[in-house]
């Protein structure tokens, strides 16, 4: 029986470290990561005329290391596949889009495992009695898609946010941050996730949040059709506060093909769009 061990698991500071070594000359670092790659095959050791030792990516070591690039291009042309296609649902549901958007958004300093329904958003403190207000941090809400319907009343506005996961490390990464979810509570009186089928349950996200499952394409990697109501998102009272309409503005709402300015003297009932 041999007396060996079993050789190292790695795991993602190992190959950090190929990245970083096939990206440099080469000098050892003489820690336990790089000892681990070499016992593993993924790095050798190369000795010039004077001595000194340096590294280098073995076959074994380049091969994993573009697989990993390939998986993580391939996992990031879902997720952005993804995000267009309920971006493009919402546009077809008579809203205003955006994405890759950052808000600075108020949670509560000691954030709650679940997502409480407010009435009122955190950031109209003037309609909060003074006992009421507690300590608040500010954090950065920065939802995949984001959208408000078209709308000139400013209580039909009922922002929406969607948080997009295509991979099942992602979702469950993501239900660890309970502040996350108490950020998008703040800008946001519905808040959806959005799951590639097959990696998780609706039973498994908060009730907080609506679920949708998407459908990928036969014989079309990164791409969906059918988006299939889970569970339906609460709603919850909000008025848009101001901080958050201006940094609305400030951003580039999405536009899509179909879309087409109306002459000013249109009748602004023709396009179908909802008139308030």
């Amino acid at each position: 029986m041999s007396d060996l061990p079993p050789p190292p698991r790695l795991g993602v500071a190992h190959r950090r470290r190929l990245r970083a070594l096939w990206r440099s000359a080469g000098w050892p670092s003489h820690d336990l990561l790089e000892a681990e790659l070499l016992v593993a095959g993924l790095l050798s050791r190369e000795t010039d005329p004077q001595g000194r030792d340096t590294l280098r990516l073995t076959e074994a070591g380049l091969r994993l290391m573009t697989q990993d690039a390939q998986g993580h291009r391939s996992a990031r042309s879902a997720h952005e596949g993804l995000v267009a296609r309920v971006a493009l649902e919402m546009h077809r549901a008579g809203r205003i889009v955006w994405q890759g958007l950052s808000l600075r958004a108020p949670v509560a300093v000691d954030a709650p495992d679940v997502v409480p329904p407010p009435a009122l958003s955190v950031f109209d403190v003037g309609a909060v009695p003074e006992p009421a207000l507690a300590p608040v941090r500010w954090v950065q809400a920065m939802p995949d898609v984001y959208s408000i319907r078209h709308t000139t009343r400013e209580d039909w506005v009922e922002p929406v946010a969607h948080e997009i996961k295509v991979s099942r490390a992602d979702l469950l990464s993501d239900l660890k941050k309970p502040a996350k979810g108490a950020a998008y509570a703040a800008v946001a009186s519905q808040c959806w996730y959005v799951l590639a089928a097959g990696i998780g349950q609706a039973e498994e996200i908060p009730e907080a949040y609506g679920v949708m499952q998407a459908h990928p394409l036969a014989g079309q990697p990164g791409t969906f059709g059918a988006l299939e109501v889970l569970r339906p998102a609460p709603r919850r009272p909000f008025v848009l506060p101001l901080a958050l309409w201006m940094a609305l503005a400030r951003a580039d709402a999405r536009r899509f093909e179909d879309e087409a300015q109306a002459g000013l003297g249109d009748d602004p009932g023709a396009s179908g769009e909802e008139v308030a």
